[in-house]
C-alpha cells in the first residue's frame, strides 16, 4: 500500500515537547502514554529548547506551544516561557495540578511584560470530580479547578481542554461545551473558553490496527486542513511532523534542525485518519 504524504505549506507553528512523556499523572486516555515512571521520551535540555526557539524565529514562526508530558515538571519552564514570549504568542498545555499561586504570579508577570499573548490550556475531562478523577487520578479535578481560579484572578483567561471520552455518559440534550461553560461560570470565570478534542486510538487507548489513509481519499483534498501542513515539533530525537506522533520514528523528519524538516510527512498512522475526518488540530 502506498503511504500518502502531506506537504509543508508553511511553518507557522512550533511545538516543543519540553518534558517528553514525563508527567505526574497517568490518564487512561493519554495520547502518548505519559506518566511519572520511566518516561519513554525524555525531557529536552534547556539550551536545546532555546536554540529551537531562535531557529523558529529566524524561520518566521507565528505561534509556539509547549506540551509534554507535563510542562511544569521542567525545572526551567518559566524561563523557557519567557524566551518563547520574546518571539511569538505562546501556549502551555498542562494538567494544571502544579500551578500554584506563586507559579501563577510568575506567569501573569511574563504575560504583562510581553508584546505577545500567553495562553494556558488546562485539561479536565468531566465536570463531575469523581468521573474526571476516574480518568486522571485522585485529586486531579480539585487541583485543576484551583489552577483555573488562580490564573483567572491574575487576569489570565485559561482554556479548558476536554476529550470526548465520556460523551456517551452525557445526559440527553446536554453537550460537553454547555456543561463546562456552566462549570466555569459557577467559578466566577465570566468568559468561559473551551476546546473539545476527539478520542484518538493511540497511547493508552491504542487498538489493534485501524483504518489508514489512502492516496485516493486525499485526491482533491485541501492539505491546509491538516495540522502537519504548517506544524513541526521539537522533541527528543529530532523534529517531528505532529505533536500527537512526536517521538515515533516514522514521524521524525530531521534529527537536528527545523530547516531540515521542511519536507513532506508520511500520513501513515491511524491518528491521521481522525485528523482527516474531524479537522482536528491541537492548536487553540
Amino acid at each position: 500500500m502506498t503511504i500518502p504524504t502531506a506537504p509543508l505549506l508553511e511553518l507557522s507553528t512550533l511545538w516543543i515537547q519540553v518534558t517528553g512523556t514525563w508527567c505526574n499523572l497517568t490518564c487512561t486516555h493519554c495520547l502518548n502514554s505519559s506518566g511519572p515512571h520511566n518516561p519513554w521520551l525524555k525531557s529536552l535540555d534547556t539550551d536545546m529548547v532555546i536554540r529551537s526557539i531562535k531557529e523558529g524565529a529566524e524561520l518566521g514562526i507565528k505561534e509556539i506551544y509547549y506540551t509534554g508530558g507535563e510542562p511544569f515538571l521542567h525545572k526551567d519552564m518559566l524561563l523557557l516561557t519567557a524566551h518563547a514570549l520574546e518571539v511569538a504568542p505562546t501556549t502551555i498545555l498542562t494538567n494544571g495540578t502544579l500551578i500554584t499561586e506563586q507559579v501563577a504570579d510568575h506567569l501573569a508577570a511574563l504575560a504583562q511584560n510581553s508584546p505577545y499573548s500567553l495562553e494556558i490550556r488546562i485539561s479536565i475531562d468531566d465536570v463531575d470530580p469523581e468521573k474526571n478523577d476516574r480518568i486522571r487520578g485522585k485529586g486531579a479535578f480539585s487541583k485543576a479547578i484551583r489552577a483555573l481560579q488562580v490564573l483567572h484572578s491574575r487576569g489570565l483567561l485559561p482554556i479548558v481542554t476536554a476529550t470526548e471520552i465520556l460523551r456517551d455518559e452525557l445526559p440527553e440534550g446536554s453537550g460537553m461545551y454547555e456543561q463546562f461553560r456552566d462549570l466555569l461560570l459557577s467559578l466566577g470565570i465570566t468568559k468561559p473558553r473551551m476546546k473539545i478534542m476527539p478520542v484518538f486510538s493511540i497511547g493508552r487507548m491504542e487498538g489493534e490496527g485501524g483504518p489508514l489513509l489512502t492516496p485516493e481519499m486525499l485526491d482533491g483534498f485541501d492539505y491546509s486542513l491538516l495540522q502537519c501542513s504548517e506544524t513541526r515539533v521539537v522533541a527528543e530525537g529530532g523534529v517531528y511532523a505532529c505533536p500527537i506522533l512526536a517521538g515515533l520514528p516514522q514521524a521524525r523528519l530531521s534529527e537536528k534542525s527545523l530547516k531540515e524538516a521542511f519536507k513532506p510527512c508520511d500520513l501513515y498512522h491511524t491518528a491521521c485518519v481522525t485528523c482527516y475526518e474531524t479537522g482536528m488540530t491541537c492548536k487553540n
